[in-house]
């Protein structure tokens, strides 16, 4: 083999890789993402995690990328271990449709059967593929394009590496090598070897059927060669798992024992029978075709036989990888950067850690009410470590987002991002003046402080009422409930009039010695506090109007809201009027 050939070779193998990226990532835009969002959301049985495994693999083409997502499920706490696995299975046998795309390459004929043939079906999909690009004007016709220009890049990536391999026929030493193979051992440990080196089983096996042109690989040789890549393929599930916690880790380490037990499986049968039977096949010349049968096949009769066996795995698991003792960041929910990969999924994150996050204000803004009421050190010092929860919740979220907006984005994405952007500045902010408040009922409790039966009740009316909009902003932004959004604004501008009430009718109380310059003080910072949550719940609240909308300018919306108030925002303002009133 010359040096021509290897490097035609090695170009070929740099087309066909190149081409199943642009047709994995042409498919993930056409698909939206939508495959692996389910993957968490609806992967609660074994079996239904199987075939989602299955169907997000034959998307975006390589079980280990599908495996990887799955880790970082695991490791922010979206998804056990058990959904896990089902998942992994599934990906085990989805990762054999890139064969049969390549067995297309064998497709030839003469006269009108050169129409269907290979050279002429890409040459086809490649000028289709380029018109899309080039003058479709919507997305998915864009995305549609890069699908059929990756396919055809693959293709031509096969072409080249069967050109450049097939001198290797008259070669004896070649012959000799892949003769080698048909001792498992060797031929497993090559596999291996092989992916580890490629880190995508597609791509060996596709190398492998490249190969069979040769007419030296036979089914001896081809069996433990589709073994060993099935194993090779956990490496970089493996290496992802790096500084991942125990379900984590425990979740990487289910692909190479699903792919060893099956190896197993299948070696066991194939060469226990043929030791007593003989099979004729067993020296049979393989073609492209028949080694995309044989690693479907093998991944097929894999999952029928392991998948009984999951509990089992799971069990296995637990105990090959030891729980350890792991740096905790109190119950945050952390998000994985493994899932910035897919923007969708790496949305939900955000959703789910930003809900997390308000669960939290809301949490330490109710224990903060109640300390105005009965103060305690131990709930002053909850409230304290929540606060200090929630920063620390707003620098992961927006360090996660800004690493996520670096990436290329639809526009549903980027606005979905930006809401959280704002959203969690805002939650901060909530979060600050919870603090505010339990300072203040610190301070009452240390001075003896007292108010006069009128403050008191107004503090009462003005705690009822921002306990309301916070609970209709938070469950607006978690629910995704735009009618709930449109309640908020009506409710922040009765409390931004109670406020001024209140401290009217303090100076008053002043004025008559009702109230003295410390009640006052703390008085004030209180009806301060109270208003500017009113004003975060009212930014939450508009991002989500403003961003369904698909624009984002609350500054125009509340001025265009509060010139033109129409009946349904009289209505509900009137509504709260009624219901909280400090006569």
């Amino acid at each position: 083999m010359s040096i021509s050939n290897v490097i035609a070779l090695l170009g070929g193998v740099a087309l066909f890789l190149f081409g199943m990226g642009l047709m994995s990532d042409g498919l993930k835009q056409v698909a939206g993402n939508k495959l692996e969002v389910f993957l968490y959301k609806l992967s609660n049985t074994p079996l239904k995690g199987i075939l989602l495994g299955t169907a997000v693999t034959i998307v975006i083409q390589s079980s280990a990328a599908t495996s990887v997502m799955v880790v970082g499920f695991v490791n922010s706490g979206m998804m056990k271990l058990a959904q896990a696995i089902g998942i992994i299975l599934g990906s085990f046998i989805g990762t054999s449709i890139t064969g049969w795309v390549v067995s297309l390459s064998a497709i030839s004929g003469s006269g009108w059967l050169s129409l269907v043939s290979t050279a002429t079906l890409t040459g086809l999909v490649a000028i289709v593929g380029i018109l899309l690009r080039m003058i479709g004007k919507k997305a998915w016709k864009k995305d549609l394009g890069m699908i059929l220009l990756g396919f055809a890049v693959l293709m031509y990536g096969i072409s080249a590496m069967s050109g450049a391999v097939s001198p290797l026929k008259e070669s004896p030493a070649f012959v000799s090598i892949m003769t080698a193979f048909s001792n498992p051992l060797l031929g497993f440990v090559a596999g291996v070897a092989i992916t580890a080196i490629l880190q995508s089983a597609s791509s060996a096996v596709g190398l492998l059927q490249t190969l069979s042109v040769t007419g030296a690989i036979s089914f001896s040789a081809a069996l433990p060669l589709v073994l060993g890549i099935g194993v090779g393929a956990s490496v970089p599930v493996l290496m992802s798992s790096i500084g991942a916690n125990t379900e984590a880790r425990r979740s990487a380490w289910s692909y190479p024992i699903i792919s060893l037990l099956g190896a197993i499986v299948v070696g066991v049968l194939f060469y226990g029978l043929n030791a007593l039977v003989h099979f004729a096949f067993a020296e049979m010349t393989m073609d492209m075709v028949s080694i995309a049968i044989l690693n479907t096949v093998f991944r097929v009769i894999s999952a029928l036989v392991l998948f009984p066996l999951m509990k089992v795995i799971l069990r296995l698991l637990e105990r090959l990888v030891k729980q350890r003792e792991e740096v905790s960041k109190r119950s945050i929910r952390e998000l994985d950067e493994r899932l910035l990969a897919n923007p969708v999924v790496a949305l939900n994150s955000c959703g789910v850690a930003t809900k997390d996050m308000s669960e939290i204000v809301s949490g330490i803004l109710a224990r903060a009410m109640g300390l105005l009421v009965t103060f305690e050190e131990d709930g002053f010092a909850d409230v304290e470590t929540g606060e200090g929860m929630v920063d620390e919740y707003e620098d992961m979220i927006g360090s996660y987002l800004v690493k996520l907006t670096g990436s290329e984005l639809r526009p549903e994405e980027s606005r979905k991002a930006a809401k959280f952007l704002h959203t969690i500045g805002d939650l901060e902010r909530i979060g600050d003046h919870a603090m505010n408040i339990a300072q203040c009922a610190r301070e009452i409790k240390q001075k003896n402080i007292t108010f006069s039966p009128p403050a008191e009740k107004e503090l009462r009316v003005m705690s009822s009422a921002v306990t309301e909009i916070v609970n209709t902003a938070f469950h607006s932004l978690s629910d995704g409930d735009l009618d709930k959004a449109y309640r908020v604004e009506p409710l922040e501008e009765l409390i931004d009039n109670l406020c001024d009430e209140m401290k009217l009718h303090h100076v008053r109380r002043l004025e008559q010695h009702v109230c003295t310059l410390d009640n006052g003080f703390v008085f004030n910072d209180l009806a301060t506090n109270f208003e500017r949550i009113g004003d975060h719940c009212s930014n939450i609240a508009v991002a989500m109007i403003e961003l369904e909308s698909g624009s984002f300018d609350t500054h125009a919306y509340l001025e265009t809201l509060k010139a033109h108030r129409d009946e349904a925002f009289s209505k509900y303002y009137e509504g709260f009027r009624a219901k909280y009133s400090f006569d």
